[in-house]
């Protein structure tokens, strides 16, 4: 991926994107707690999808945003489709392309003409800002072929410390959807956890394989450890990570603040 330099000529959208591209793939550690925060729920994400999908495999990322799971599946061999509702954003990525198979289809996604076409579809961090995420998940559930995966990365909705409600503590979410897409945590509509995930994923006959809980407390620099963290070495931070990760998985549901579910497409026979 190549590295691309601020203009001050670019739209907002670019420099909003570079902004968080400094942090995520080009080692500005001035916010530690995110920057290692992205780079645990990257490295997961990218195991699962590896884990189920072989270079060639056709990989749609939605709401790809600036691109980064994009371009570096796209270098690992990967054919991949870009999507996002920012159409302005395919030159952006375009301009850290360096290698690899890269369609773009910017749109929203009810609105895109996609029938088992993929084999993975990714989407990363985009569920907790959709008003219907149940009719979201149809309809992605709809666009990946059978028998294949869909890898979904979210905050964990049963986070000790979460203070937003779970999307079935809401009884109309009509009302969100002038608001819902918007990026940034600013954006979260409502929270997942693990029995919504299950939930959601069974009523789009897609089968849950596996749950990955990550992202303590102190390795996003919550509860006042910012301070903290940037004075730890990553080591430090990393032995951490590893210990909480260890825990039983009644403690990581509490601990942990982020999530990756790769759920699975059911062939045609077992449909």
């Amino acid at each position: 991926m190549k590295r691309v330099r601020v203009d001050k000529n670019w739209p907002e959208s670019w420099q909003y994107s570079y902004n968080y591209d400094l942090m995520e793939i080009y080692g500005d550690l001035n916010n530690r707690g995110y920057a290692y925060a992205y780079a645990n729920r990257r490295q997961r994400t990218l195991e699962l999808i590896k884990k189920v999908a072989l270079p060639g495999a056709k990989i749609l990322d939605v709401a790809a945003g600036q691109g980064n799971f994009t371009l570096s599946l796209a270098e690992l061999g990967y054919e991949m489709t870009w999507n996002d509702l920012r159409e302005e954003l395919v030159d952006y990525v375009k301009l850290k392309w360096e290698y690899g198979q890269v369609h773009y289809t910017p749109g929203e996604i009810f609105q895109l003409d996609y029938e088992a076409c993929f084999d993975v579809i990714l989407m990363a961090e985009i569920i907790e800002h959709v008003a219907h995420p149940d009719e979201f998940i149809k309809k992605i559930a709809k666009m990946v072929k059978p028998g294949g995966h869909v890898v979904m990365s979210t905050p964990n909705g049963g986070y000790i410390r979460n203070t937003l409600p779970k999307f079935s503590d809401l009884k109309d979410t009509t009302q969100f959807e002038e608001v819902e897409f918007q990026p940034d945590a600013d954006g979260h509509i409502f929270l997942l956890d693990i029995e919504e995930v299950e939930s959601l994923a069974e009523r789009s006959d897609l089968v849950v394989e596996d749950i990955r809980l990550f992202n303590n407390p102190l390795t996003n620099g919550y509860l006042r450890l910012g301070s903290l963290v940037e004075l730890m070495p990553r080591s430090w931070v990393n032995a951490c990570e590893k210990l909480t990760c260890s825990l039983p998985k009644r403690l990581q549901r509490k601990l942990h603040t982020s999530m990756v579910a790769l759920l699975s497409s059911r062939d045609e026979k077992t449909r």
